[in-house]
């Protein structure tokens, strides 16, 4: 069996998908980072702020000053147009993987699922011949140009893309979004002004219909894009889905990404068709004779070893958090790289005191001095960063002559409509404690009975 199914793998396949998937990724990530550009995001999020929350590992991840970041985000640009031009691919993929990971992982306040999805397509894409197929590359050198790549070359984008729906999908099984309805119950009727569909939003069990259809359409969608006779209206489901995502909430790029990157699950034939009319530009001659590119059976075989180490990983990311005690919407152990989107309304205010052990005086910190308006909006909600923010602050009162300042917080949260309370002990000197993946156990037990939900929404 295991023999049959690696037949399966290595078997010749169209390269026509993997050409265009190449190309539309490329374009949606130049566009993507030319609007970052001209929205004065590069400045407002990776030059303006006075401190940052690395991911934990990757304390030595920095931003580069404004002029070190402008050019990174011009590399950045550069390889995307060469992804998707597919010219000097392979040096364009690895620059774009590693550029685009990097600003990724400067400041955690920025994390977004789709950021996270952009990485893991780019280190993909770093791995398959998608240059040998309608590229600038071929252009350069006709030998290059094939028209067959292994199976595997496709089926991993497939893979990746069906575990991020049924993920997202198994992520919503849970009580407050199919029994409660949130927080789509607290989110809709801010849009009742929409025209046509207003009205509806305003109503309590529109926002339970869409939590309903939300959970069935990301656990089906990828089997209903796998076979051939449900692809068409399953594509469309995507196309409505996604749009709808976009105009309701502003979560940036990432429907139009997943509404390109599906296109991988359609037929050899689509994809050739798509081509047709764009290989007039390329004047490239067709040979007669199918042309796969050259795997030796080491490179091959190490590679797929390594795509099986990948895709466990990321099979057993999502379920991280059973490893941790309380609800995983309250600690937030074990809930980012997990495909989590939209599950929550969750905000906070935070007090945080840095006391002088000698005197015991202590001193109330002015957030804003140091924190921008959605840092300080991550750190009132987010345990992580408030313990980053905590040895900030440590550290800083410390070069003022404190001498081991103990800094303290005071963290109301509330969560998906339920009452305000204190999400950490307030006694606790979280400049003590050292950041881990260990549990933090200085965050108080999520009590349920203590947090009643609100009738968000509800109509008499």
């Amino acid at each position: 069996m295991l023999r049959a199914f690696k037949t399966i793998l290595v078997s010749p396949f169209s390269a026509a998908p993997l050409a265009v998937f190449r190309l539309l990724f490329g374009a949606m990530m130049l566009g993507s980072i030319l609007r970052f550009v001209a929205k004065g995001w590069v400045y407002e999020l990776y030059v303006a702020p006075k401190v940052y929350f690395p991911f934990y590992g990757f304390e030595w991840v920095k931003p580069l000053g404004e002029t070190g970041m402008y050019l990174l985000f011009g590399l950045m640009g550069l390889s995307a147009l060469g992804i998707m031009l597919g010219l000097f691919y392979r040096w364009s993929s690895v620059l774009f993987f590693l550029s685009f990971t990097y600003v990724e992982l400067i400041d955690k306040t920025n994390y977004l699922n789709h950021y996270y999805f952009v990485s893991i397509m780019a280190l993909l894409l770093m791995l398959v011949p998608a240059h040998r197929h309608f590229s600038l590359d071929v252009l350069r050198k006709p030998a290059l140009w094939v028209n067959q790549v292994p199976r595997w070359c496709l089926l991993i984008f497939q893979l990746q893309l069906g575990l991020v729906y049924f993920y997202a999908g198994i992520a919503k099984l849970n009580p407050d979004w199919l029994l409660e309805a949130m927080p789509l119950r607290y989110w809709l009727p801010a849009h009742s002004h929409l025209p046509v569909i207003g009205p509806l939003l305003d109503e309590v069990w529109v926002a339970y219909v869409f939590c309903w259809f939300g959970a069935f359409y990301d656990l089906t969608i990828p089997f209903f894009l796998w076979f051939r006779k449900t692809r068409p209206i399953a594509y469309f489901t995507v196309v409505v889905f996604h749009v709808l995502t976009a105009v309701l909430f502003q979560i940036g790029m990432f429907p139009y990404i997943m509404m390109v990157s599906t296109l991988v699950f359609f037929s050899p034939g689509f994809h050739e068709k798509i081509l047709y009319y764009l290989r007039g530009v390329t004047h490239v001659q067709l040979p007669e004779k199918p042309i796969s590119p050259s795997f030796s059976k080491i490179s091959q075989k190490t590679l797929l070893g390594c795509l099986a180490l990948h895709f466990c990983v990321q099979m057993l990311m999502p379920w991280r958090f059973l490893l941790y005690p309380d609800k995983l919407f309250w600690t937030e152990q074990g809930y980012r790289f997990s495909w989590r989107v939209m599950l929550m309304e969750k905000t906070g205010t935070a007090f945080f005191y840095v006391r002088d052990p000698r005197t015991g005086q202590e001193t109330e910190i002015h957030n804003p001095h140091y924190l921008t308006v959605n840092q300080e909006k991550m750190v009132a909600t987010q345990p992580d960063m408030l313990l980053q923010f905590a040895h900030m602050l440590h550290k800083d009162f410390k070069a003022k002559g404190i001498p081991d300042p103990q800094v303290r917080a005071e963290v109301y949260v509330t969560m998906n409509g339920r009452g305000s309370r204190l999400l950490i002990d307030p006694d606790f000197n979280l400049a003590a404690a050292k950041e881990s993946f260990r549990a933090k156990t200085w965050i108080l037990p999520f009590d349920e009975k203590a947090l009643h939900p609100k009738a968000v929404g509800q109509k008499n």
